[in-house]
Parts: structure tokens; sequence; C-alpha cells
């Protein structure tokens, strides 16, 4: 199986004005995630790799994030006052890829050449060769402390940016999260938010059976971080927290996003099979057959 453009067939859905109610906002979110997961599925399917399970549990932060809360767009990439946005679980370059195409950061077409030798879309995403990446993460527990530097340059900027950062919460098992998170606490850096997709499996396990990270929320209030907990999958609690903060002044935010790895797909959804496996041919048609099951919003207005 060979990945081409014929196989690049999501549209550009966009951001919604901003003066759209929150009704509308959550509706276009769930269908820029619904669209994304369909192109995703094609690009795992068609490529022959690619870490779809991790994919499908990030892919609603992604849409939101980019649908709703992060302040950047196309035209201010290189703004030196825009959100930055770190994907530190980079393993799933994949999803990141696919929004940013979503949202007009990337042509569509260029998707067709996801793995392919020199290719910008490699399997860890480039800073330097894609427009939106904002660091070069694969190597797990480094997106983090890229994310404390980007959020304490800011303070020291005297800035309004935001900082987000999404983490895998396998990935927390690496020492290094936890030296930057004590770095984010004493500098008060509260415009840091730290979002895990907590999805309780990683390669080859679970987490509780690698290395519990229970009780994370303590751990994370006991390193000085506010912490929250939301259903990752519900765009409607993402897009109020992710929007809401900083929640405590001084303190940088640890958002914990209950997700489940293959979501939604019947067969994938919170099986730890699905870290880095390819669907075949019969598992991509079921697939793809749930997700276009899946209705669609009417809007009151068109997408910008």
């Amino acid at each position: 199986m060979t990945l081409t453009v014929e196989h690049t067939t999501m549209p550009v859905l966009g951001r919604l004005p901003i003066h759209s109610s929150r009704a509308e906002q959550v509706a276009h979110i769930a269908e820029v995630a619904r669209q994304i997961r369909i192109q995703d599925l094609k690009l795992v399917h068609h490529a022959g790799a690619g870490h779809i399970g991790g994919d499908f549990s990030a892919i609603d932060i992604l849409a939101t994030l980019y649908g709703a809360v992060l302040d950047i767009t196309p035209d201010t990439v290189t703004d030196h006052e825009r959100d930055r946005f770190i994907l530190s679980k980079g393993h799933v370059a994949g999803a990141l890829y696919t929004t940013l195409a979503a949202f007009g950061f990337l042509p569509v077409e260029e998707l067709a050449t996801f793995l392919k030798p020199e290719s910008a879309l490699n399997g860890h995403p480039n800073r330097r060769k894609v427009a939106g990446v904002e660091a070069n993460t694969g190597p797990l527990g480094h997106g983090l402390p890229v994310a404390v530097g980007h959020a304490l340059s800011a303070k020291l900027d005297v800035s309004l940016r935001r900082t987000y950062v999404l983490v895998g919460d396998g990935e927390l098992q690496e020492g290094s999260n936890w030296e930057a998170m004590m770095a984010a606490s004493q500098y008060q850096l509260d415009r840091l938010t730290v979002i895990v997709d907590r999805n309780r499996l990683q390669q080859g396990a679970t987490t509780k059976e690698t290395n519990d990270l229970d009780p994370l929320p303590d751990k994370a209030m006991a390193f000085g971080f506010a912490v929250v907990e939301v259903n990752g999958h519900d765009h409607g609690e993402l897009l109020d927290v992710l929007s809401a903060v900083p929640f405590r002044p001084g303190k940088p935010t640890f958002v914990i996003a209950h997700t489940h790895k293959g979501h939604p797909i019947s067969f994938m959804s919170n099986n730890v099979a699905w870290h880095h496996r390819v669907p075949d041919a019969a598992e991509f048609r079921q697939a793809l057959t749930e997700l276009e099951a899946v209705g669609r919003p009417r809007y009151d207005r068109e997408p910008s």
C-alpha cells in the first residue's frame, strides 16, 4: 500500500468567527476532530506506519487547542507574541500534521508525503521543516522542559503569550519532566499549561504495570501546580478548561485529560495493541465506517 495525494481528502475547516457561540464552537471542534481522525486513519493505513492509538487519544485535545484556544493562525505563525504549543509526545506527529492541515498551516495535499524519504513530515515533528511546529520532539521527556523555557522567556519579556504542552502519561516516568515542573513552580510560570494525555497505556503495557503514576493529581499539586481533571474527549469540557487558564495566579496549570487510546474506534479503544499497530484493509474499512457514521453539525454561519 502506498500513500498518494488521492488519500488526502480532508477539507480545510479553519476556525469559526470569534463571536460564535460556545455551542457552535463545540460542534465545530467535534466535526474538525472527526475529519482529522478520518484523514489520520488514511495516512497511517496507506503509509503502513504510525501511532494511530496515541493519535486518536490526543486528537480532541489538538482540535480544541487549534480550533478555539491558541492565539495563533497561519498568518501569525512567526509572530513573537503568538501562543506556543509543544507536542512532547512527538511520536503522534501524524495527528499534529493532520491538525495543522485542517487549520491551514500546511497544504492538505502535503500529507501525502507522510513518512516518505526526505519528507518534511517524518515520524517526529521538526520545527525547521513544518510551519506551526515549535520544537523537535520524539525522545520522551524533552517537550515539557522546552515548554518551561518558552514560558520563562515570556515572563522575562513581560508578555501575555501562553505556552501549552501535551505530554503522554507514560512519558511522565521520565525524571526530566519533574525537574522542569520544579522550575515552573519556582518561577511561578502561570502562563504555562501542561496537558497530560491520560490514556493509562504505553508501549506494551499499562502505565500502572510499568511504573505507576498515581496519585498523579497529588504529585502535581506537591510540585506547585494548579490541577484540573477533564474528560479528554469532551470538547466542551476541554474548551472551557483550556480557555480559562491560569486557574491560580502564580501557579502553572496541570490538566489531566482522561482519554482512551484508539478512541472512538470500537476495536481500538483502550487496546494497548494499537500503540504502534497499522490497521489492515478490513480494519481500515471498519474504522472508516464508524467515523463516517458520526453525525455532522449544522452551522448558523460558515467557518472562516
